[in-house]
């Protein structure tokens, strides 16, 4: 396996950071699509497992975070509907480009999956694998973790915002700082019913949502707070046509001490990672 840094150039010429990594023999071509604020070497090792199984794997990061920061980050053209109509497709194009004539695929972590139906190419993919990828719905989210939740985008945002011009959420242990308006946009989405549906008629007013018919697995933890089952089913409602396999992951039942949002992309929970590769394999 080969993994090359490279940039990848979006329809409005901004460009993202990426990570391409090539296996010897190619069974088909991936692309994992990040949560919200999350670098792309956090997906190394999951990557570097999906490419020694024989795919062709591009992870990235959306404009404004990490590697993708070009100049000040206050000045950029970056939102969570930018990201799906604009960063995705590019790299989806580039995935076709490095691996031509195979089946291609994404792993959708969090926000990752939840903005495919932005994406004018999406109907290119053959299958979605995501992981806590819900709306995020703060009305369903279990206390106390909810009083946190409301902190963060009913007040932190606005007043990070205000003050920095950004979201200063790596202070609270959430990733990167973000972009004013997709942090705005989070605020907006997650106290709203299907989480982009909230943007229909507004900011965005063409989507494949209603129009995608892939095979999607979406798994979640229990012992997440956020893409809880209720939350999960609340996302899968904005696609009136994909084929939905909704899987539980129990930390307790799978001698895990935590799993929570982030923990399935962990080398210490790689066994895990055999879901991926199965999913993936029934596809092709």
């Amino acid at each position: 396996m080969k993994k090359d840094d490279v940039r990848i150039k979006c329809k409005d010429d901004f460009e993202l950071a990426a990570t391409i990594y090539r296996p010897e023999k190619i069974a088909g071509a991936i692309m994992i699509a990040p949560a919200t604020g999350i670098k792309r070497t956090f997906y190394n090792s999951f990557a570097s497992h999906l490419a020694e199984n024989g795919y062709g794997v591009i992870c990235f990061e959306n404009r404004g975070i990490g590697d993708s920061v070009k100049g000040n980050i206050n000045a950029i053209n970056a939102s969570l509907v930018t990201w799906g109509e604009l960063d995705m497709p590019a790299v989806l194009d580039r995935l076709k480009i490095e691996f031509p004539n195979q089946s291609y695929h994404l792993v959708g972590h969090s926000a990752g999956g939840q903005l495919i139906g932005l994406m004018h190419n999406a109907k290119d993919i053959s299958s979605m694998f995501n992981f806590a990828c819900s709306s995020g719905r703060i009305r369903n989210m279990p206390y106390p973790f909810k009083i946190a939740a409301h902190f963060f985008l009913g007040f932190f945002i606005s007043v990070s915002n205000f003050f920095f011009g950004r979201t200063q959420s790596q202070w609270v242990g959430m990733g990167e700082p973000l972009p004013r308006k997709v942090a705005q946009q989070w605020r907006k989405w997650c106290y709203g019913q299907g989480y982009v549906a909230t943007e229909f008629g507004d900011e965005v007013n063409e989507h494949l949502f209603h129009d995608l018919e892939l095979d999607s697995y979406w798994a979640y933890a229990t012992d997440d707070s956020i893409a809880n089952l209720d939350n999960v089913n609340d996302m899968i409602s904005v696609f009136t046509k994909i084929k939905t396999n909704i899987v539980k992951l129990d930390p307790k039942e799978l001698g895990k001490k935590q799993i929570g949002h982030m923990g399935f992309f962990s080398s210490k929970n790689k066994e895990l990672w055999e879901l991926a590769t199965g999913w993936f394999e029934a596809q092709i």
